[in-house]
């Protein structure tokens, strides 16, 4: 087992664990063989924040938490534990205290708001056939066909979820922008990234799922944490 801290990616609306396929790939392909994927139920910010406790709790030694589009959020949240040593934010939230994801999204609405769509039961969905367009525009078809119809839908109300205690005041950040975003505004993103005053910030040409699109870079920016947190 390698001396490298312990990676754990915390995925965010619309997908799970799986949608960091590619990005586990490469980490395990630098020597990176202690890499945790949450399953969050999305049933809130407090549920997904405490399943994420667990994870961190189970972990010996440092962690690199990482958190992608709502995940964000939860990693906020949930990142203050002590084995924490650096949060890594990849096209995501990151709310201040008192504000939550969808505060922020009416702030600076993206591109695809409108195509996000309630059900009877209070889930939040991609319609389908915008899901390519919308969430994952530079994967194949193919790829982003198995996102929309494998997509898990958050309720509604976990997007109204205040952060209470944001992490990142205390802990060391990593940002990065996707410019082609159109789930939440690049520069909604970019002005998430300035107050938090990140050690360092990477602009891809991508979508909102550039760790499926990009995950070379991705990796990269995990890394960078990794080396300057933890040695």
């Amino acid at each position: 087992m390698s001396d490298k801290p312990t990676i754990v990616l915390v995925h965010g609306f619309w997908g799970g664990a799986a949608h960091w396929a590619n990005v586990i790939v490469e980490l395990n392909k630098r020597g990176y063989d202690r890499i945790r994927a949450v399953e969050n139920p999305l049933t809130s910010l407090a549920d997904d924040a405490e399943r994420t406790r667990k994870m961190l709790r189970q972990v010996d030694g440092p962690v690199v938490l990482v958190g992608h589009s709502y995940g964000g959020a939860v990693i906020t949240e949930a990142g203050g534990l002590p084995n924490v040593k650096a949060l890594v934010y990849i096209a995501a939230f990151a709310p201040d205290a008192g504000e939550s994801p969808g505060q922020l999204t009416q702030e600076m609405p993206p591109a695809a708001f409108d195509s996000i769509a309630p059900d009877s039961d209070g889930y939040l969905w991609i319609k389908q056939d915008k899901f390519h367009e919308s969430f994952a525009q530079d994967l194949s078809a193919e790829d982003a066909l198995v996102m929309a119809v494998t997509q898990k839908a958050p309720l509604a109300s976990t997007f109204g979820d205040a952060v209470t205690a944001p992490a990142w005041r205390d802990k060391p950040v990593w940002y990065q922008v996707s410019t082609e975003d159109r789930m939440i505004h690049p520069d909604n993103e970019r002005r998430m990234a300035a107050r938090m005053n990140p050690r360092g910030t990477v602009e891809l040409a991508a979508g909102h799922a550039s760790l499926a699109s990009q995950p070379r870079p991705v990796a990269d920016l995990i890394e960078e944490a990794a080396r300057q947190t933890t040695g």
